[in-house]
C-alpha cells in the first residue's frame, strides 16, 4: 500500500508568532511531525505545504517534500480539505504515484509517537474502513444549548469512569482512502477512530499549551533502586520516597527485592509505580521495558562493576550514600551522612546541604523551649534491627518512677513487631506506644527531648530544634558524622554496646540541666535545612547546582 503523509503548515500564527518554525524542545514545532512521517514504516511519501518560505526551508533540512501553497488556499477562511487535495495532486504528479491513503499529519501535535501513528495506520488497514480519526477519550458530565436552553448531554448522572466514550478529535492525524481526497471533503462513507494515549494527545493552540508540552518533553524516566527491611532498616526507602514526591513533574519507577518484604509494603503504600526483582540479574529486564534516563541508587557499597555496567545502560547514575569503589564512577554521589571520606572527588556532594528532608518538616512549627521536661520521644526507625528500643523501654520504666510527670512516647515503623518485642503501651506508668504514624512531626511538636538512632532521623530532630541523644544501629551508622555535641547531640555510640544504666543516666542528667538543653536547641536551629530538596533534585537531573 502506497501512503502519502501531509503536513498542512500556514504561516502567520497569530496566536504564537512563527508557531510551526518555532524551537520547542531544542527543534522547530514541525520537525516532530516531519520526523514521525519519515521514521513510519507504513508511510511512502510526506510533503508539507505552505505559503511561508521560512516553513518550507526548515521542511526540507528536515528531510520532507514540500509543495508551495497558493494565495487561494492560504486564506483564514480556507479548510483543510481542498489543501490537503492540492498537495496530494501535486505529489502524484511528482512522483507518478498513485496513493492508496493520505494522512493528514498537523505539525501542532509534537508528542504523537511513532508507534502510535504506525498502530493507527495499521487499524486503518486492517478493520478495511475509509476513515480513521485521531481522538482522546475525555467522558465528562457536559451541557448544550438547545432552542435557548442549557440542557445536558447526557441522560443519567454517572462517575466519570462509568460515562459513555465521549470522543474528542487531537488533529494528530486523519487518515483516508485516497479516493475521498477532494476539494470538499476527506471523510469516506464508514468511519471509525483511533483512541491515542493522553500524553500523545495535545495539540498546540495556545501560549500555555506550548508550555505545558515542552514540560511534559522534558519530563524524564527515573529509576530509584532501594530496599528495606529490618536487617538493614527503612532509611534507604524512606529517603527515596521524599526524593520521589519532589518528582511530580517526572515519570518515576521503584526497584526494590521481592523478599525485602517491609520496604515492598511501605512502596506499595504510596500508590507509587514499582516493580520488585530476585537479584540485581534482573536490572537488565527493567532497563530493557522502562528505558531510564536517570538511575538512583540507595543500596550502600556500591562495586564498580556494577556502576559501570549500569553507565553502559542508562544516561546518568546517581547513588545516595555511597562509600563504595562504585562513587568513582558515578555521575553524581550525594552523602548526606558522610563527609570527608573522598575529599579529592568532584562527583561528591556531601553534608547537611543534601539532606532531603519530607514535606511535614518544611511546614511543622517547632514547641517552644520547655525548661522543664514532659514529653520524652523515642525514635529507632522503621524496622530496628538493634531493638534499641527495649533498652529505652528499660530505661523508661526507672525515669518514670523518678520523675512523676514525664511522659515517654514510642514512635516504631512498620517493621517492628512491638508485642514480640515487649513495648507493650502502659497508660499508668505513662509510657505510650505509635506504631506507623503518618505525621511524626506531631509527635515531635510535643517532646522536650529525643532518643534516636544515628540514621537520617538526626536531621529531622535538628530541624525541629529537639535536644536529643543518639545510639547508632550498627557500626555503619555510627560513621555518620552530623550527631555529635556541637550540632546539638548527645552521642552514646554503638547502641548494643550500651547498658541500660547509662541510657538511664544520661536521661536523667539531661533532664535535669535545662541550660544544656537550651544550648543543644540553639546549635540544632542553626543549621538550615530549606533549599536542600531543589539541590538534591538539580543534582539527580545534572542541573547546575548551586
Amino acid at each position: 500500500m502506497h501512503i502519502l503523509a501531509v503536513i498542512p503548515a500556514r504561516g502567520g500564527s497569530k496566536g504564537i508568532p512563527r508557531k510551526n518554525i518555532r524551537f520547542m524542545n531544542g527543534k522547530p514545532l514541525i520537525a516532530y511531525a516531519i520526523e514521525n512521517a519519515l521514521h513510519c514504516p507504513l508511510i511512502t511519501d510526506c510533503v508539507v505545504t505552505t505559503d511561508d518560505s521560512e516553513i518550507a526551508y526548515v521542511a526540507k533540512q528536515f528531510g520532507s517534500d514540500v509543495v508551495p501553497r497558493g494565495e487561494g488556499l492560504a486564506a483564514d477562511a480556507v479548510t483543510l480539505d481542498p489543501v490537503v487535495e492540492d498537495a496530494t495532486l501535486r505529489m502524484e504528479q511528482k512522483t507518478g504515484q498513485s496513493y492508496d491513503a493520505v494522512v493528514t499529519m498537523q505539525p501542532t501535535s509534537p508528542m504523537l509517537s511513532v508507534d502510535t501513528l504506525s498502530r493507527g495506520i495499521q487499524s486503518f488497514i486492517e478493520n478495511k474502513v475509509d476513515t480513521v480519526i485521531s481522538v482522546v477519550n475525555h467522558p465528562h458530565l457536559s451541557w448544550t444549548k438547545r432552542e435557548g436552553k442549557v440542557v445536558p448531554n447526557y441522560k443519567e448522572r454517572l462517575n466519570r469512569q462509568q460515562l459513555p466514550p465521549n470522543y474528542m478529535e487531537t488533529g494528530a492525524f486523519l487518515i483516508t482512502k485516497r479516493e475521498f481526497v477532494t476539494e470538499k471533503s476527506r471523510m469516506g462513507k464508514v468511519i471509525s477512530v483511533y483512541e491515542v494515549p493522553e500524553r500523545e494527545s495535545t495539540d498546540i493552540d495556545t501560549v500555555e499549551d506550548w508550555i505545558v508540552t515542552e514540560s511534559q518533553m522534558k519530563k524524564k524516566r527515573i529509576v530509584f533502586r532501594a530496599d528495606g527491611m529490618k536487617q538493614i532498616g527503612m532509611g534507604h526507602i524512606y529517603n527515596c520516597l521524599t526524593m520521589a514526591f519532589s518528582f511530580i513533574e517526572h515519570q518515576i519507577l521503584f526497584v526494590t527485592r521481592k523478599d525485602c518484604v517491609e520496604g515492598l509494603k511501605k512502596i506499595q503504600s504510596t500508590n507509587l509505580p514499582y516493580v520488585t526483582i530476585e537479584s540485581d540479574a534482573d536490572l537488565q529486564r527493567v532497563i530493557d521495558t522502562y528505558q531510564p534516563d536517570i538511575w538512583v541508587n540507595d543500596c550502600l557499597n556500591t562495586s564498580a562493576e556494577y556502576i559501570q555496567w549500569l553507565k553502559k545502560r542508562v544516561p546518568r547514575v546517581v547513588t545516595i550514600e555511597d562509600l563504595g569503589e562504585g562513587t568513582r564512577y558515578a555521575d553524581a554521589v550525594i552523602n548526606a551522612l558522610y563527609e570527608h571520606h573522598h575529599p579529592e572527588a568532584e562527583n561528591l556532594y556531601e553534608g547537611s546541604r543534601y539532606v532531603c528532608l519530607r514535606d511535614e518538616f518544611q511546614l511543622a512549627k517547632r514547641k517552644e523551649f520547655s525548661s522543664e521536661v514532659n514529653n520524652i520521644l523515642v525514635m529507632f526507625g522503621g524496622t530496628d534491627p538493634s531493638n534499641l528500643n527495649h533498652k529505652l523501654y528499660q530505661a523508661a520504666r526507672v525515669i518514670t518512677n523518678i520523675y512523676p510527670k514525664i511522659e515517654f512516647h514510642f514512635v516504631t515503623g512498620i517493621g517492628y513487631d512491638t508485642e514480640k518485642n515487649g513495648i507493650l503501651e502502659d497508660k499508668d506508668s505513662r509510657i505510650f506506644v505509635h506504631r506507623n504514624v503518618s505525621r511524626v512531626t506531631e509527635y515531635m511538636k510535643q517532646s522536650d527531648i529525643a532518643v534516636s538512632s544515628q540514621g537520617r532521623t538526626v536531621y529531622e530532630i535538628a530541624s525541629m530544634g529537639i535536644p536529643a541523644i543518639v545510639l547508632s544501629q550498627n557500626e555503619r551508622e555510627a560513621m555518620h558524622t552530623f550527631a555529635t555535641m556541637k550540632n546539638g547531640f548527645i552521642n552514646l555510640g554503638l547502641g548494643k554496646d550500651i547498658e541500660v544504666e547509662a541510657i538511664t543516666n544520661t536521661l536523667k542528667w539531661l533532664i535535669d540541666t535545662p541550660n544544656i538543653r537550651k544550648n543543644m536547641r540553639i546549635l540544632m536551629l542553626k543549621h538550615d535545612f530549606h533549599g536542600s530538596i531543589q539541590r538534591i533534585k538539580d543534582i539527580i537531573l545534572g542541573d547546575d547546582v548551586q
